[in-house]
């Protein structure tokens, strides 16, 4: 058995607090801003959120501890990591492809994720300027319209939210990534209260709290189930490689079970805080709960147009999903630019000029598909389209398929039990059980509904 490796060469995080609040900002982003609150309109509200926290503790949670042990036991990238850790347990080279897996999607999905960041950001600026004050649903919708027709525009915002990536990025793990959530994630949570503090005095909070928790049992359907069992596989960032190099540089001496229960907790409370800040506003105004991804960019600028403080608050609202944004996309690349300074001897802020050129071109691709690109379909998919299809009902779930079995099934059981060290056998028992065996099952039944096989 090789010795084991105490350190990352790229460094580590100060102090478990450190990488609780840098994982946290990974897991925490658009998913749960934007993505969490329509679906929950979508699926019936109270129901599918009782049963997508049921989805985070049981396929979630045990998923994450994997993934974090795996980068603490391998530190180093998640190539190199599944490569030494597959050498150590008797296994095959070959694991090192579920590295390049994660490597890749976080590639992939940064390149699209920054063009809708770069939306957020335009937003920002089109609510301070009153663009949405006294704008009927129609203006704004067409306003929608006008700016995903305009390329130059959206490349321009897609570019700079690249830019500030990766500023953060090329100034390493303690200067760079923490010190960028330390500022991040206490801001997103105090503009979050801010916003709820708005939705309590709207006029309907009480309505947006019997949505979001008051379960109808009738309304949970099987399409419904499969859409929280993968929101909350990809709410946590896990199968990009990301929570596997941040798990890296975790001090040796940190509970992995602790950080990742904390983690997963603060990923939750961010997602029902979001759906407590946006329900009120949308049932105050009369709007359509259910109304899909059009829900931040059309249906919010429609009600904060309309209503008392509607600048100011939509403006913030906006800050707050850039902020989101933003401590995602420092994690997606993350893996790339150190796969780049360990296999290709590059300084690291060479690497991060590498790596940040080569996502935001790919982008342009995304760009491009809502405009100029927009009647050229592959499979029936935009360019777009495909990016997300192949990265989140491909890539990723067969990523978290792989990481339950590799650390379930071949690491040897004496390696996973003393990287955890968790206090008592039975939580261990209990973490090794679901990781074999039911989390396996809940990602495999996603990943063949996502590609039509069920």
């Amino acid at each position: 058995m090789a010795d084991k490796q105490t350190s990352s060469i790229h460094g580590e995080w100060s102090s478990r607090w450190a990488f609780i609040l840098a994982a946290t900002g990974s897991a925490v982003g658009l998913g749960n801003i934007w993505k969490f609150p329509y679906i929950t309109g979508e699926n019936g509200g109270g129901a599918f959120v009782l049963v997508y926290l049921v989805c985070i503790a049981v396929i979630g949670i045990p998923i994450m501890m994997a993934e974090v042990m795996l980068g603490r036991r391998g530190r180093s990238t998640p190539i190199n990591t599944m490569k030494r850790l597959a050498m150590e347990a008797g296994q095959s080279k070959l694991w090192s492809f579920l590295g390049w897996s994660g490597m890749i999607a976080g590639f992939l999905i940064l390149s699209y994720y920054s063009v809708i960041a770069g939306w957020s950001l335009a937003y920002i600026f089109k609510s301070a300027s009153g663009e949405f004050t006294g704008s009927s649903a129609e203006t704004i919708s067409t306003l929608f319209g006008d700016f995903l027709a305009q390329p130059f525009e959206i490349s321009l915002w897609h570019s700079v939210f690249m830019l500030i990536t990766m500023v953060v990025v090329a100034r390493g793990v303690r200067h760079g990534l923490e010190k960028a959530v330390r500022f991040l994630m206490p801001a997103l949570f105090v503009l979050l209260l801010i916003m709820v503090g708005y939705a309590m005095n709207s006029g309907a909070f009480s309505d947006g709290l019997r949505f979001l928790f008051s379960p109808d049992f009738s309304k949970i359907t099987g399409p419904g189930i499969l859409v929280a069992m993968g929101h909350a596989f990809f709410t946590l960032s896990l199968g990009m490689g990301a929570i596997m190099i941040y798990g890296s540089y975790l001090p040796q001496n940190t509970s992995i079970a602790q950080t990742t229960f904390w983690i997963a907790g603060a990923d939750t409370v961010v997602a029902l805080l979001a759906g407590m800040a946006i329900f009120p506003i949308v049932f105050a105004n009369g709007l359509e709960p259910g109304s899909g991804p059009g829900l931040i960019f059309v249906t919010l600028p429609i009600a904060f147009g309309q209503m008392p403080g509607g600048l100011f608050f939509g403006t913030l609202f906006f800050i707050l999903l850039l902020f989101a944004a933003w401590s995602s996309a420092i994690s997606l690349i993350e893996p790339a630019v150190t796969w780049l300074v360990e296999n290709r001897n590059m300084q690291r802020f060479k690497a991060c000029v590498y790596a940040g050129l080569a996502t935001w071109l790919l982008g342009m691709g995304t760009v491009l598909s809502f405009n100029q690109w927009a009647e050229i379909k592959i499979f029936g998919k935009t360019f777009f389209d495909n990016l997300d299809f192949l990265t989140s009902n491909i890539m990723l779930p067969l990523g978290g398929l792989c990481i339950a079995i590799f650390a379930g099934w071949l690491l040897p059981r004496l390696m996973s039990a003393d990287e955890l060290a968790m206090k008592s056998d039975s939580q261990y028992e209990l973490w090794r059980f679901l990781v074999r065996y039911i989390t396996p099952i809940g990602v495999a039944i996603v990943f063949l509904k996502a590609v039509g096989f069920i």
